[in-house]
């Protein structure tokens, strides 16, 4: 375990400080460690947890530390952080465990200066375990809430004023559950059926979704990548909230489609396969190297109707496409996929705030690539209404060529907020799905 620990911390660290992707950190950290099955599983169960718990953690550490937190060097707080969840949230690890190997770890940091401070406060946590002081269950103050729940008041805040007090207490009950793990079939390549029955051969559960043809939902997959199913391109991973985006847009075989800010291609493909592979699918990126996987992901999956090529989104120079359909998934804050990403709770608030201009750029020029009677979809991964309805509703309020399309919804997706009949916002607790954003125009 105790290369687990330090790949653990490392991670933790790199997330941190260097604001790297939760599991592509984790991932690399148990690679180069070199952990086998058992302590890869342990190592990502700490790191999760401690990201999950950040708040909470700090708050209960605040109670035996006479350094405020806030002061405690990031290399020593992360450290603590680890030894309190294993303490407090681990029952199969000894807390004696936790902390001598917490001491261990601060020896190496900074000299071994700390390492007798780490071991008075965990020691002190572990004499003052039944006193820590929590917010009761009846306080729903946001700094309440935030403690519970390890989620920033302002951000509790936003989401209490733009869905209600009991779909945020839903939000924050769905964060520390494990999100369900959905695909794609490659309907050019087999059936639902048939990648079920293949699949079932690897050991691998899954179902189909009744109510969205094509998607399917995987269990005990273990790596991805590894399986032949995957490897012989007979289905993409990808949450339904994308997929049912791709069924509003509905493109059709032969028709010409452009995903604007398509990395990294799952809805590209799921167009392409929804088309039969007859027509042209544009796929850009602006940046280069994702473009390329684009082009890998489809070359996979046997899609030769993806044409993925490098074209800024904001660029008003652009070619005009004149598309039939157009897809814009615009850049966002990503607050609908924090049971993926948990880190992205703790993003900066004025980061957000910038976003809003951007993706109205960004769909003004999406706008000019739809041909007369084209679709346009607008989408983001987020939960904020700074970045959904207010952008929707600006945009029709700003284009009078486009018009609003009230979208024909499958019987499982209720409403779950009061919104224009071209919007849906799926949120996690109710859907199923990851927390997603749809609106839908036509250009008249």
């Amino acid at each position: 375990m105790k290369n687990a620990r330090t790949a653990v911390y490392k991670a933790l660290l790199q997330v941190d400080v260097s604001a790297g992707y939760s599991n592509i950190v984790i991932d690399k950290a148990i690679g180069e460690a070199g952990l086998d099955k058992r302590d890869a599983a342990l190592a990502a169960a700490v790191f999760y947890g401690v990201l999950e718990r950040r708040l909470t953690l700090d708050h209960i550490l605040a109670q035996f530390s006479k350094t405020p937190v806030k002061r405690i060097a990031p290399e020593i707080l992360e450290i603590l952080r680890m030894a309190c969840y294993q303490i407090l949230y681990m029952e199969k690890i000894p807390p004696s465990a936790a902390v001598n190997e917490a001491v261990n770890l601060a020896k190496t940091v900074k000299g071994g200066k700390l390492s007798g401070f780490v071991n008075g406060v965990l020691r002190g946590l572990l004499r003052g375990k039944a006193e820590i002081k929590m917010p009761s269950e009846q306080e729903k103050t946001p700094q309440a809430l935030g403690i519970r729940y390890s989620c920033p008041p302002w951000l509790i805040r936003l989401w209490q004023e733009a869905y209600g007090e009991q779909h945020t207490l839903g939000l924050l009950n769905s964060f520390f559950r494990k999100p369900p793990l959905y695909a794609r079939v490659n309907t050019i390549k087999t059936t639902a059926q048939r990648l079920v029955q293949q699949l079932a051969q690897e050991n691998v559960q899954a179902k189909p979704v009744d109510w969205l043809p094509g998607a399917i939902e995987l269990e005990q997959t273990g790596a991805v990548a590894h399986l032949k199913a995957y490897e012989q391109g007979l289905f993409h991973i990808q949450d339904i909230s994308s997929q049912l985006c791709c069924a509003l847009l509905d493109p059709k075989p032969g028709q010409t489609v452009a995903d604007i800010c398509a990395a990294p291609g799952g809805k590209t493909f799921t167009m392409a396969e929804m088309m039969e592979n007859k027509g042209r699918l544009l796929a850009f990126d602006k940046y280069k190297g994702k473009a390329g996987l684009i082009r890998q992901g489809a070359q996979r999956l046997g899609l030769t109707v993806v044409e993925a090529a490098v074209r800024d989104a904001l660029d008003p120079q652009a070619q005009a496409l004149c598309a039939d359909s157009v897809l814009c998934d615009a850049p966002c804050a990503g607050l609908g996929i924090i049971r993926r990403k948990p880190e992205i709770r703790y993003k900066p608030q004025a980061e957000l705030k910038e976003l809003p201009a951007v993706q109205r750029r960004i769909l003004n020029e999406a706008a000019k690539q739809v041909k007369p009677g084209g679709t346009l979809v607008y989408s983001t991964c987020s939960l904020n209404p700074a970045e959904n309805r207010e952008v929707a509703d600006w945009f029709l309020e700003t284009h009078s060529d486009f018009r609003a399309k009230p979208l024909c919804l499958p019987a499982h997706i209720v409403r779950a907020v009061g919104e224009a009949d071209n919007q849906i916002t799926l949120l996690p607790h109710i859907h199923g799905t990851d927390g997603f954003f749809i609106a839908v125009f036509v250009k008249t």
